[in-house]
Order: C-alpha cells, then structure tokens, then sequence
C-alpha cells in the first residue's frame, strides 16, 4: 500500500542531496554571517560565520590527529562546542559517532567497539559535572581521548589567522574532503532495548533531506523568525535532526541546554530568550509545564512532541501559554521524522502525515487485523546499520525500505499508531495491543505513568503485568474502567507492580526492557 507524497512541490530532493557542512555554507550565505545562529546557557551566542570559523579552525586542529573517513566519538553535551566539533569534523571528512552518555559504561562500550572507534572527542568539565569518570575510562581502554579543552590551548594565533582567511572561500576548503551525499556523516546509536546497541549510519543526504522535509512540512507555521529552544541531546536524532540541523539550516536562531531532565532551568532560560518553538517529549513537556514560574513559557507558539504519545493530560498542562502540541513521529533509522501533525492538517489520535517524499505501506501481521506494520523509503532512510558480524561494513536496507516495527493504519496519509509489532501479546490465540491497554490505564490514572509488559505463562502463553507508578493502584478499580469501556476481561493485567519510578532512557522514552526485567525479577511477589 503506497501512500500519497503531501507537499511534494515544497521539498526537493535533488538539492538535498549535500553534505552537512555544504548545507551550513548554503544557510550562511542565504540568511547572512552576522545573523545569530547558536546560543547556550553560557549566554555567548555565535553567528553563522563565527560558527564556519569555529568549526574551520577546530576541524583542522581534529583533522591532524585522525584519519579521513574515520569514525570519531563524540562524548559531548547539547551546547555550542557540540555543534561547533559536530561541523568541524564533517568539514574535514571525519564521522562523527554521538555517544549517549547515559547509556551506561557498558552500552558505551559496545557502542565504541561497533563503530570501531579509535578516537574520542570529550571534555574535562563535562565529564566531571556529568560524573561519568566510569564511563569515559570503560570507552577509553585502547582509544585516544582528546579534551576540548586542550585543543583550545593549541591553538595559536597562526591557525587563527589561517581559519579567518579559509572562512572567506570555506566552500573550496572543504572541497578537498568533501564526501558524497550517500556517503556516512553520522554515526548514531539505539538504545539498546533489544540487547547491544545498533549502530545507524545516516548520510549527509539522509540528514539534509530530512531537515528539509520538515521544513517544508512546517512552512505554514515555522519561520526564519522563529527562536527554537532544543533541550534534547544530539546523540538521540530527534534532537538531532528536529532540534538542532533543521532550524539552523533553515536560518532560525537555535538555543541549545545540555540536559532536557533541568525542569526548571529550562523553562526559565525560554522565557529569557523569548523561545516561540519546542521540541520535546510528553514525558519532559510535563516536568516543565510543572515547574516553569508563570510567564517562563508563555512565549512558546508550538511545541513539537516525539518519541512517545502525548498524553490528554500533557495538553491541559500547557493549555494556560496558548502553546499548540503537534505530535509527530519518527525512527533513528529515518533520520528520524517521518510524519507530523501540523496546525493546518491536524487528525486526533493521530502522528499526523507522511513527510513529503516518503513513500510507504503496510505489510500484514497474523492476528492484526486492524493495520499493518508499517515499511517506509525515501531520501532521509538510513545508508544501514553497521554490520556486528563484518566489522567496517554496512549493512542496507533491502531494496531500501525500513521496516519500522510499527502497526499503524493509513487513512489520507495520516499515520496512527496501533503500537509496536514487538508490543503485542498473545493470549489464548488473540493478539493484545499493550499500547490501548495502557492508554485505557493512563485514563484511569491520568497523574502517573504506567507501563503493561507481557511475561511467559505456562497456561495462556503470556501474562500481562501492570508496572504503574501510581501508590495505590488496585486492580478491582481497573477492571470497572475496563469493562464501562468495553475492554474485554482478556485484556485485564493479571497483576499489578507498583515502583517508585519507572526506568526511562535518556532521551525520554521508557525502557521497556529494563520494566520488564523489574517486573520479571518481582514475579515470585506478585
């Protein structure tokens, strides 16, 4: 099943198809060097020629000590030095490799042995403030660490002067390592939810095409005008591509906060900065909303929420700003959005349509019914996942195609998610959305988070268990909320967990595999 291309006419593909630090020079030239590109809790900001400056003189300083085409770690926070190394690097022909930082030593490893990494690009303050000693020493064993801090020290006024002259043709330096659009520019890790880490090989054409896409998508309502408040890391893609590639190369000021976890210095620092646009996740819109004094996020026009559903309750929350939530949605592997509501095309219940030039359909799954899970392909799918078994290969899509492990239906190009393929349960033969569990749950108990995992059960299969944060959760209060909905006693968790907090990632969204293993651990007291 193919679903239609929406704004087609406003998305090119062909002009996308340029490397990341070619985009930057194109929006340099297009909306001027003196306009503010960057600022950060430091309160520096940087312009769009102080940022191809930076970037010119601290990837060539990063250029003598790698190799051309080596993948290079970065282990850095969501500030201005992160872009500035981010665009050095890809200026000078490098990769760089966005290690998630709270993934854990392990996971950092495994990230670091997958990408071959022979290079780590950190800093000292960061990794004292963040406390992750243990972390950096586990990826260090066997890798050069570089701190940024020492390479500001080197650098003299000679390579000033010589970044200053190249920042006046940057085009023509970076001709002599420029890559080709289907070659890697990034090298981004999934949380690792299924076992080991996946390393995801994006283009330079999958990462301009995608911020493009957006854009057009957005045209209507977002504006060079705009001022973007982005407090999501770059090593997860949403705050990647959404928050940081797409506003900067479409001529919008970005303001960058190296943790989205500080609910109240975030909405402080966008009511200083007057912020009109947000991205974010239902789980970190809540800490805000909760914590901001009242006219911290009054300036916040539209709020673009990923990663996870957005909650009714999340809505009221923000309700007194005026500020609209447009949920949208997306994959590593797709650069990562793939569908978006806007104010214009908005469908409740819905992640909105398929960005211009996706193509898509939906391949049938026993049991389901209702959707397919859903395959996608266009210019912002990935180059492949980084073979385990062939160290330094690639391994692409078939025929291009990702497959997303998302049972979705398609109704005029609007994407409805049923849930994840791998988030069903089947119970005496019937396959059970543990996603419509769940949000018949969080009607129940709208104040808390509650997540349904399925554990083996000798007698029907499986079971489903109930992780809920909620104190005095009862399972007699949710069996009348199922049945006034017509849910049917199949559906019903045969017991309940209450936690203090369920495990989340780092960039937001539940850890399945860590709830299941809690709920696994407790069985014997359930």
């Amino acid at each position: 099943m193919a679903a239609a291309e929406f704004n087609a006419q406003s998305f090119d593909a062909a002009s996308a198809r340029i490397t990341l630090f070619r985009a930057l020079l194109e929006a340099t030239s297009r909306h001027g060097k003196g306009r503010v590109a960057l600022e950060d809790p430091e309160r520096k900001p940087i312009t769009y020629g102080r940022l191809v400056l930076g970037a010119l003189v601290l990837g060539r300083k990063l250029a003598g000590v790698t190799q051309a085409g080596e993948r290079v770690g970065l282990l850095l926070p969501n500030v201005q030095g992160m872009a500035v190394t981010l665009f050095g690097l890809t200026a000078f022909g490098r990769v760089p490799a966005l290690l998630n930082f709270t993934a854990g030593a392990k996971n950092l490893k495994a990230a670091g042995d997958l990408a071959e990494l022979k290079t780590i690009v950190t800093s000292r303050r960061f990794i004292d403030q963040a406390k992750l000693d243990d972390e950096l020493e586990a990826l260090a064993a066997g890798r050069q660490v570089i701190y940024l801090e020492d390479v500001r020290k080197q650098i003299t006024s000679l390579d000033k002067a010589l970044g200053a002259l190249q920042s006046l043709a940057p085009g023509l330096v970076h001709r002599a390592y420029e890559a080709k659009p289907d070659e890697p520019a990034v090298v981004l890790f999934t949380s690792g939810t299924e076992g080991k880490p996946k390393g995801v090989v994006l283009s330079h054409a999958n990462l301009v095409s995608n911020a493009r896409q957006i854009f057009a998508l957005a045209a209507g309502f977002l504006s060079e005008r705009d001022i973007v408040m982005n407090p999501l890391p770059a090593f997860h893609s949403f705050g990647l591509t959404a928050g940081l590639l797409m506003p900067l190369l479409s001529g919008m000021k970005v303001v960058l906060y190296p943790s989205p976890l500080h609910y109240k210095q975030v909405p402080k620092l966008i009511g200083e900065m007057g912020c009109t646009f947000l991205f974010a996740t239902d789980t970190f819109l809540q800490g805000y909303a909760r914590a901001a004094d009242p006219d911290d996020l009054k300036s916040v026009r539209y709020v673009v929420a990923g990663a996870e559903r957005v909650k009714p309750d999340t809505r009221r929350m923000w309700e007194p700003y005026g500020t609209t939530i447009l949920e949208g949605y997306g994959c590593t592997e797709c650069s990562p959005v793939l569908a978006c509501n806007t104010p214009v095309a908005t469908r409740e219940g819905s992640v909105g349509r398929l960005l211009p030039g996706i193509e898509a359909r939906l391949d049938p799954v026993e049991g389901i019914t209702d959707g397919g899970k859903l395959c996608v392909r266009g210019p912002n799918i990935m180059a492949g996942y980084l073979s385990a078994e062939h160290p330094g290969q690639i391994v692409p899509p078939e025929g291009g195609w990702h497959d997303t492990g998302d049972i979705v239906t398609l109704d005029d190009g609007f994407v409805v998610i049923k849930g994840r393929a791998k988030r069903f349960a089947k119970l005496g033969g019937e396959m059970i959305s543990l996603a419509a569990v769940e949000s018949m749950i969080a009607g129940l108990w709208p104040d808390q988070n509650h997540v349904v995992v399925a554990l083996p059960d000798a007698r029907k299969g499986e079971q489903l268990v109930l992780v809920t944060e909620k104190p005095n959760a009862e399972r007699g209060a949710l069996q009348a909320a199922a049945k006034e909905q017509g849910f049917p006693e199949l559906w019903m968790p045969r017991a309940i967990l209450v936690t203090n907090s369920i495990p989340v990632l780092g960039n937001g969204k539940i850890d399945y595999a860590a709830t299941r293993e809690l709920a696994a651990s407790r069985r014997s007291l359930l």
